[in-house]
């Protein structure tokens, strides 16, 4: 069973960065996606970066093209998201998700999930 561990949330001031690092332990050799996906308050779920971890070809949303950078550690199973100059609309529950299959960006393409990790951006 694929497991999907997020951590690295917190508290951040405007224009600051964060790193998000996601653990994924459980899975068999295959062509996989790893995905941050956040949700808003009142919100719904949505794809901010997407990686295929063999292939290392990227999708971001183009709200956070340019400030967010998806990248992946292959010998430690982690794949990580680089949040620079935060703005307060990043504010979000943000997960890690995890497919078998080639790179998506919609959450309902993704069957493995984590708890979560909580972003705040003050202004």
């Amino acid at each position: 069973q694929v497991q999907v561990v997020e951590s690295g949330g917190g508290l951040a001031p405007t224009g600051e960065s964060r790193r998000l690092p996601c653990h994924v332990s459980g899975w068999t050799a295959g062509r996989y996606a790893l995905g941050w996906f956040r949700q808003a308050s009142g919100k719904g779920r949505e794809g901010v970066a997407v990686v295929h971890w063999t292939g290392g070809t990227t999708w971001y949303a183009s709200s956070v093209k340019g400030r967010f950078t998806i990248s992946r550690d292959i010998a430690e199973n982690t794949v990580y998201l680089q949040m620079n100059d935060l703005k307060p609309e990043d504010t979000a529950m943000y997960y890690c998700a995890a497919r078998l299959g080639g790179l998506r960006s919609g959450p309902e393409d993704f069957p493995y999930w984590g708890q979560g990790t909580e972003v705040t951006v003050s202004s």
